[in-house]
């Protein structure tokens, strides 16, 4: 199959009337350029937050996304949702093209910006639109929120399948700080931490830091960045300061989240020196936990846990009702900490046509054919 142009897979949108919303497609880099405002009006209402497709982040990502779109709904002069939208091939080892929401590496979810009361809208006028594209098959959404309201819109405007599903470390508590973790986190733990604490405290004074009034910034990203590739990432090639590209593009995501009010940063110092840091985005009534880092020559003192434990102090926050760890499923470390979880997934979309709907179909049995063969591997197990 040769290559396809962007301007053959992204036509441009026909107008709606004004009254209905509108669906259109542009390239991401130019919207990046040109909706800045309209965008962060739209993640001040949105239904869902979701700081990865906030203006800040995404500008952040740009430099990696290649060949993206944006899907962008409006109704009149007020953009509704938007979701950036790549072309990609080979769906459940087909030799078919399907569209995809655009996702950074770096992302953890995957849900779109949608305004609050204008879910089902917005999925009708995207579907549509992407209905009226000739090349994909189907729409395929990774790392969405099950059962959110924009989930709710898109089962509303059109009937999809899960196509896959985990559940991720999660809190949710109306306990204290103190109270959450005797609660979650067994006796014995909670002494082994207690004595860990102590031993480190031996190695000099030690003291839980947030980003606040007279920090510089740069030195917090450098600290991680340095922190980050003296472990196993670094000898992995893995870590951001492997690679230019990376290194600037956390510097720019942390930079846009302070910019923006988004950005909790902490960190565990030892006689004035970083062991731990921990970078979360708050987005009310949500936050999410972006990176963690910490110095593996402390890692018998546990400076990972210990930093969660102070993460913790975001039960008090008045703001902040959930928190979501964007870890992998059955995380080794958050999992024993956290008690909730949150189920992500990945949603397969029919689009418009009778051989659509047929290849839709075939691509479903095989997703079903694999499931079933990795839930019986790990029932043997």
């Amino acid at each position: 199959m040769g290559r396809i142009v962007a301007a053959e897979l992204w036509p441009e949108s026909r107008a709606a009337p004004a009254c209905a919303p509108a669906a259109r497609l542009r390239p991401l880099r130019e919207a990046i350029a040109d909706l800045a405002e309209d965008w962060i009006a739209l993640a001040a209402e949105a239904a869902e937050p979701n700081p990865f497709y906030e203006h800040w982040f995404m500008a952040a990502a740009a430099a990696a996304a290649g060949e993206v779109q944006l899907l962008e709904v409006w109704r009149g002069e007020r953009l509704i949702g938007l979701l950036p939208i790549a072309a990609e091939g080979g769906y459940a080892k087909l030799p078919v093209r399907f569209a995809v929401n655009w996702r950074h590496d770096q992302m953890f979810v995957g849900t779109p910006l949608v305004a609050a009361g204008e879910e089902e809208a917005f999925w009708r006028a995207a579907l549509d639109l992407l209905d009226g594209l000739d090349w994909p098959v189907l729409l395929h959404l990774r790392s969405q929120v099950e059962d959110g309201p924009v989930h709710r819109g898109l089962i509303a405007a059109r009937t999809c399948a899960v196509a896959y599903r985990e559940q991720r470390a999660f809190l949710a508590s109306e306990l204290s700080p103190q109270a959450y973790f005797e609660q979650a986190v067994r006796g014995k733990k909670r002494k082994e931490l207690r004595r860990q604490f102590s031993r480190l405290a031996e190695l000099g004074p030690v003291a839980f830091r947030r980003f606040g009034k007279g920090d510089e910034l740069g030195e917090w990203c450098e600290a991680y960045l340095r922190l980050e590739k003296a472990g196993w990432k670094g000898q992995a090639g893995t870590a951001f300061a492997c690679s230019p590209a990376r290194a600037q593009f956390f510097r720019e995501a942390i930079a846009g989240a302070e910019a923006h009010r988004r950005l909790q940063f902490l960190r565990l110092d030892v006689d004035g020196k970083a062991v731990a840091m921990l970078a979360n985005f708050r987005c009310p009534p949500g936050s999410f936990s972006f990176k963690t880092v910490f110095d593996e020559d402390f890692a018998r003192f546990s400076p990972g846990v210990l930093i969660q434990r102070e993460n913790l102090e975001i039960l008090s926050d008045p703001q902040i009702v959930w928190m979501d760890s964007c870890a992998a499923e059955d995380h080794p470390m958050i999992d024993g900490l956290w008690r909730e979880r949150r189920s992500i997934v990945r949603i397969s979309v029919p689009l418009a046509g009778a051989r659509r709907r047929i290849v839709h179909s075939v691509c479903r049995a095989l997703e079903r054919g694999a499931a079933f063969t990795r839930n019986a591997f790990r029932k043997a197990r």
